[in-house]
């Protein structure tokens, strides 16, 4: 076997779709079909069920995917090192965000580090940013942008950029300060509020401590989503304040002065802390101004 078809292999194990991992491939989906089936054979085992419809990793291939996610992790720490050697650092590092976290920080991230490390390429995913600490622990992405959860998964590292407050947002609408006072949140308010993740842990606790039953309108994903609900007069909602300053939607709400405050996310960048050995991720993470 050889890099690419452990590469070839990761694409099919994380997608599930001969399509689409043979596209990430740039093969046919008929030659990432031999190469699956030629790398089973190497191993003496099935990695994968397959029919018609669906595709499933066996065991075997589950046991499999950690092996080939360390060896290419090993090969790519190997490479820069040998390259960093030779002189100049190259190769390749991926980041994970939200979209709003790419509109707030990516440029004073990454505009001197690609000043100074010119031919190292990053690839950049977006997406849910409850994701984004489980495809750091993967080994899917180098760095995400995420909230510090309340307890930090082991393995990782983190490292400050800045600090969010969690705000109780209401439509505006011309609100004075009597109709600000009759939104503040009771069991009679309605809720927009996330499915789930570190804003939602905060405002169930937050209701729980005051001893208030929400009465849950709405449960969403994607806090851009809880801003257009809340402009369009659903009930209140809660958001981090960075995506509240970075919507389009924040003249048709309010944040409402709420006590005690929600507390607030203190966003960074993760890391395995494993892959700091490879001077690419050190390079890197030494750029980041806590």
């Amino acid at each position: 076997m050889d890099i690419k078809q452990l590469r070839q292999f990761i694409h099919l194990a994380e997608t599930l779709h001969f399509g689409r991992a043979s596209e990430a491939s740039h093969i046919s989906p008929s030659a990432l079909s031999r190469s699956i089936k030629q790398l089973e054979e190497e191993v003496g085992s099935t990695l994968f069920e397959r029919d018609n419809r669906t595709v499933s990793l066996t065991a075997e291939g589950e046991i499999f995917l950690a092996y080939a996610r360390d060896s290419l992790s090993q090969w790519n720490m190997v490479r820069t090192q040998l390259i960093e050697r030779s002189g100049e650092l190259q190769g390749e590092i991926s980041m994970y965000c939200s979209v709003t976290a790419s509109y707030s920080f990516l440029f004073d991230i990454l505009s001197e580090f690609r000043h100074n490390y010119p031919k190292i390429e990053i690839k950049l995913h977006t997406g849910d940013p409850e994701d984004a600490i489980a495809r750091v622990l993967s080994g899917d992405e180098d760095f995400a942008i995420t909230a510090k959860p309340d307890a930090m998964p082991s393995g990782l590292a983190f490292k400050k950029i800045a600090l969010s407050p969690l705000l109780f947002i209401a439509p505006e609408r011309g609100l004075d300060d009597q109709q600000q006072e009759s939104l503040i949140p009771d069991s009679s308010t309605p809720m927009i509020l996330s499915e789930g993740g570190l804003s939602r842990k905060r405002v169930d606790r937050w209701f729980k401590e005051q001893n208030i039953k929400p009465r849950i309108y709405a449960q969403v994903a994607g806090n851009e989503a809880i801003v257009s609900m809340v402009s369009l007069g659903f009930g209140v909602g809660v958001v981090p304040k960075i995506v509240l300053d970075n919507s389009p939607l924040a003249a048709t709400v309010k944040a409402l002065e709420i006590e005690p405050k929600l507390k607030p996310y203190e966003v960074g960048i993760v890391t395995l802390e494993k892959k700091l050995k490879s001077p690419l991720i050190s390079a890197f993470w030494s750029q980041l101004k806590a």
